[in-house]
Parts: C-alpha cells; structure tokens; sequence
C-alpha cells in the first residue's frame, strides 16, 4: 500500500505556496491601546442619546442637524445638508466645509478625524471608515487612521473609503466601491475596489 501526498497549497492564483501565517487570536488581550476617544464618558453617553432619540430620526429637521453637531464640537460650514439616518460616531472629531450634502443613511465612523471639503457629496448608505485593527496583532489591536474628502469629491451610494485614505479634489468613488488607497484628484473609481 502506498501513501499518496498531500497536494501542494494553492493559496494564490499563480500556484506559488501560500506561505502566510496563521495569527492565533485572543481578543480577551485587546486593550484599546492607542485609542483615544477624545472626550469623557458622560459627554460620549450624552451624543449617543441625541444621536438615537433625536438626530437620525426622520421627523427631526435637517437644518437642525449642523446645529446639534457644533453643540458637541463639530465644526461646520454653511449650508450643510445632512439628511435623516446619518451616524456621526464622534461629532468632535468632524469638519464640514460648506455646501456639503450628507445622504440617507451615511455613517461616519470617525475613530480619528474626518475632513469634509466644500461641495462634497456623500450619497445614501456610504460608509467613511476612520477604524480598522492591526491584522497580525493576537489581540487585535486598532490601526485607525484619518479620513480626508477634497473639495468637489463625490462619495456615491453604498460606496465605502477606509482609514487613512484621501479622495482627491472632484475625485469620485462610484456605487459600492471600496476605496482602500488615496484617490488621485479627479480619478473615478467606478467598479470592484480601489486597491
């Protein structure tokens, strides 16, 4: 009887060996090293009631909502659209130049500071990610890194940029793209991901 071996790893389309290695996790470590949320508990608990019994909700008035975001420390231009069901995690860590329009359902998860320039437009259901953790890390620790939108750039529905990224000036990243690299001043990223 003779043994057969095992087949070679395949792990990538050219049929190298998939050398990577297996990071064993133990999220019970995670300290939150590096993270600072930049305000104290009573203020973070104050913004989440607002945020959820007030600010997202369809019957509150969108030129109200520039307005409860400097109360918590926003800074925000002039004529500022910010439409119901937006998230803002932080309002203290978001610029907003003017003319700006925020879509239905955005969510700014801005662990670190988010920078809108003027005429942007976010669309409905796009995510500006701020956090991300460090993928080799056992205890998965964060990796979180700003966010930097250019005056003119367009951010269209369900379309999602990634820490440290900056869209260019009048740049666009189309429907449901995923922009994980900064994007040139007017490029356009219309399909897959923005490697």
């Amino acid at each position: 009887m003779t043994e057969t071996a095992a087949p070679p790893d395949r792990g990538t389309r050219t049929g190298e060996p998939d050398h990577r290695a297996v990071v064993e996790r133990s999220l019970r470590g995670f300290t939150g090293a590096g993270y600072d949320k930049g305000r104290p508990l009573l203020v973070q608990a104050a913004w989440f009631a607002v945020l959820h019994l007030v600010f997202v909700k369809w019957w509150f008035p969108a030129r109200w909502r520039p307005a409860v975001l400097r109360a918590f420390g926003a800074r925000i231009g002039r004529r500022v659209l910010i439409r119901h069901g937006v998230r803002v995690h932080w309002p203290w860590r978001l610029h907003i130049d003017d003319d700006v329009w925020i879509g239905e359902g955005a969510w700014l998860l801005n662990l670190q500071q988010i920078s809108i320039g003027s005429n942007v437009c976010v669309s409905q259901g796009a995510l500006l990610c701020t956090g991300s953790h460090q993928r080799r890390s056992p205890t998965f620790e964060f990796d979180n890194g700003p966010i930097r939108l250019e005056p003119g750039a367009w951010i269209a529905a369900r379309a999602v940029v990634l820490r440290g990224v900056t869209v260019g000036r009048g740049a666009v990243v189309g429907a449901s793209v995923v922009a994980r690299r900064d994007i040139g001043p007017g490029e356009v990223i219309t399909s897959g991901a923005a490697a």
